[in-house]
């Protein structure tokens, strides 16, 4: 089964994600942007059984606009995002792209959401699913 490590920027909270992710997806949502200090925020959707977290992680709870709440987990020291937990997908896990060691082989996304909260010049992702909200 092929391995995935990652971490935040100062090595306090390290990862490893076993297997493929079950998808991945663009999220154009403000949270999203807010949180990544970016246009979007990338994510691959890991089963909570095939991730194994080392290091402690801050937690922020967040209620988009489905009003569900969603935990983003970030280092308390250096601030890296490392993953989300969303009350609406038990079991699953969404792991923050840019925090992996290497990008090397990294699946493309299957899907972009809140498409219509990107900036009108930032083209879609070839190939993607693309909702102006979320599924």
């Amino acid at each position: 089964m092929k391995e995935r490590q990652g971490g935040c920027l100062c090595g306090a909270v390290r990862y490893v994600m076993k297997g493929e992710p079950e998808t991945a997806a663009i999220c154009h949502c403000r949270h999203c942007q807010k949180q990544s200090a970016s246009l979007f925020s990338f994510n691959l959707f890991v089963k909570e059984a095939n991730f194994t977290q080392h290091g402690e992680t801050r937690v922020f709870e967040d209620r988009g606009d489905s009003g569900h709440p969603s935990y983003r987990h970030f280092c308390g020291s250096c601030g890296s995002p490392i993953l989300t937990r969303v009350s609406t997908m038990p079991g699953v896990v969404l792991v923050k792209a840019g925090t992996l060691d290497s990008l090397a082989g990294i699946q493309p996304p299957g899907l972009e959401i809140y498409t219509d909260r990107a900036p009108y010049w930032l083209a879609p992702v070839d190939g993607t699913q693309r909702f102006a909200l979320s599924p």
